[in-house]
């Protein structure tokens, strides 16, 4: 417990950073939705389960409810808030009739709203600030009012008053319950424990593990089709992240239509760090990871060349990945990459840039002494933190203010299931790319004494981001068209940084948008973009096939284990399993 509290203290800290000087963003405190239930709320001194708030509590719990709404509301007229604008605001936190409904909490909602409103327009309308720390003040200010909504605090939630008069205070006891595990286990629980495990529910296209090394397995997928595509497809999932993000349930899983539409697929499965890996770098992921894995595959089945893909920060690393083989004449052993909300540009990085700070490295460099790795927990705190509003709070109400078990959900399993970082790697990624951009700068980033420079890539490339991706902004992944060479073609997927890649066809969900036209700007791609509905993943097919459709025999080594690389063990294999 001590261990939890000292990382969610380091994790605030960082937050902290992220917000400008001057913005409080949790009292500099516990935070609010944690912090002591008002006295109504306190266990009996001695016996019973039950909580004795009052004769007739709910006269309590409206009380304090309408001393809140005549407090929001004299601020909301005090500063002239235009709070009708707010009655069809949608926002799931009020989604319960109640705040609509009652007048008490419908003032409670739309003076909230306003007042969010009015703060976060002021970051917008103050002068002299620079674009990086207006950036800085606008994620400290989206921070602030998240958590200060009304739907954070038992007084003021509607459903939780509802549900403590109901259940007599167990609600709160079975919230103290799940907060209390949680901070056992260090991390925030934002699905139902046991409902799914990697290799039964998840991760189950049939393969087998072919290669393994002290920084990857090389997992082969059994073919599913007579015939496959000649060139087979190399996975380079995010290192940040377990591999499976890709291999979810067999309905969502994008290796499984993979190798049902005929492609050979091998799937690089990182080894989450510990003290064996604590010394890798940045020409380990590239030499003894990307290149080591495509000559692999090139070698095991007598191809000349493969597919590549790069997802996330994997992407990044392929970028150099290819820069180094073009530098060795070797660029023709990668047929074509495709990229995944990957950015090699990082001058408009998006929120996440706000945590390479002085500080904020500092504090890496203090997690990480004397063990050589980062744990992968305080990394999901992070990202958790982008997408406060949905991976925080909303667990603080249904968790521990509701009492309730999150649904099952496989993404937020797969979300929950950390990895540790190569804590030297881990820094050398956020000072030389994020803060530094040197990636983009011609010789600035050498792997082992070979000169990177993007701009001489010519491999013809298939680019696609996420229009409301919060990690690798649109406007940010857009900039690997200005520095690639080669042919490319750059794809805009509804939805975000997983959700707007995971999208098998068969859920006809979201869309994508295509513009053939040449366009200097992401601006004037999206202007002469055509909309089409469901999944890129076809469209990404395609192009995959128009560089070359040739099939083969799907025999010989194209069976994982009956070529010259024997099988290990059967996939998912013993990495992703790791903890």
């Amino acid at each position: 417990m001590e261990r939890f509290s000292h990382r969610w203290g380091r994790a605030l800290l960082l937050l902290r950073e992220a917000g400008a000087d001057g913005v409080t963003l949790g009292g500099g405190a516990t935070p609010p939705a944690w912090g002591a239930f008002p006295p109504a709320f306190a266990p009996p001194a001695s016996g019973g389960g039950a909580f004795p708030v009052a004769a007739d509590p709910s006269a309590f719990f409206a009380a304090g409810a309408e001393a809140w709404a005549k407090g929001l509301d004299s601020w909301g007229r005090m500063m002239g808030l235009d709070t009708a604008a707010k009655d069809q605001a949608k926002d799931r936190r009020f989604a319960a009739p109640e705040w609509h409904e009652n007048p008490v909490f419908d003032t409670i909602r739309k003076t909230y709203l306003a007042l969010a409103d009015k703060l976060l327009g002021s970051v917008e309308d103050l002068d002299g600030l620079d674009e990086e720390a207006r950036q800085r003040l606008r994620f400290g200010v989206q921070s602030f009012v998240d958590a200060m909504s009304p739907s954070n605090f038992a007084l003021t939630n509607p459903q939780v008053l509802k549900k403590t008069i109901e259940t007599r205070g167990e609600n709160l006891l079975k919230g103290l319950a799940n907060m209390l595990k949680d901070i056992s286990a260090g991390q925030m629980t934002q699905t139902r424990a046991g409902a799914f495990e990697v290799g039964t529910h998840l991760a189950t296209t049939p393969g087998k593990v072919v290669k393994r090394t002290p920084l990857y397995e090389l997992i082969q997928y059994t073919p599913t089709t007579e015939e496959v595509l000649e060139a087979p497809l190399v996975v380079f999932p995010p290192w940040i992240n377990r591999y499976y993000i890709l291999d979810l349930t067999p309905e969502k899983s994008f290796v499984k239509w993979c190798v049902d539409n005929g492609i050979t697929l091998f799937m690089v499965s990182w080894k989450s760090a510990d003290e064996s890996i604590a010394h890798v770098s940045l020409e380990d992921y590239v030499l003894r990871g990307q290149v080591d894995a495509i000559d692999t595959v090139r070698d095991l089945l007598g191809v000349a060349n493969v597919h590549a893909l790069g997802y996330c920060v994997a992407g990044t690393t392929l970028a150099a990945t290819l820069a180094y083989l073009h530098a060795h004449k070797q660029q023709k052993t990668v047929k074509s990459a495709t990229f995944l909300t990957a950015q090699v540009d990082f001058a408009h990085a998006g929120d996440l840039k706000l945590f390479s700070g002085t500080e904020t490295m500092a504090l890496l460099d203090q997690l990480t002494k004397g063990k050589g790795y980062f744990d992968g927990r305080y990394m999901a705190a992070i990202f958790n933190m982008l997408r406060g509003r949905d991976l925080i709070w909303s667990y603080v109400v249904n968790n521990y203010l509701l009492g309730q078990e999150p649904p099952p959900f496989d993404l937020l399993h797969w979300n929950s299931d950390t990895t540790n970082l190569p804590a030297g790697w881990h820094r050398d990624y956020l000072d030389s790319l994020y803060k530094g951009n040197k990636l983009v700068e011609a010789g600035a980033i050498s792997v082992e004494g070979t000169p990177i420079d993007i701009g001489k890539v010519k491999t013809p490339c298939y680019i696609q981001a996420g229009r409301e991706d919060h990690i690798a902004p649109p406007e940010s992944v857009w900039k690997v068209m200005n520095h690639f060479q080669g042919p490319k073609r750059f794809v805009l997927a509804g939805s975000g940084h997983i959700a707007g890649v995971v999208n098998h066809p068969s859920a006809q969900k979201y869309q994508y948008w295509v513009n053939d036209q040449p366009c200097g700007t992401l601006e004037s791609f999206v202007e002469g973009a055509e909309e089409h509905k469901g999944s890129w993943w076809p469209d990404w097919l395609e192009w995959l096939k128009s560089h070359g459709a040739k099939p083969v025999k799907a025999e010989g080594a194209r069976i994982p284990g009956q070529g010259k690389l024997k099988a290990i063990e059967a996939a998912p294999g013993s990495y992703v399993k790791a903890r």
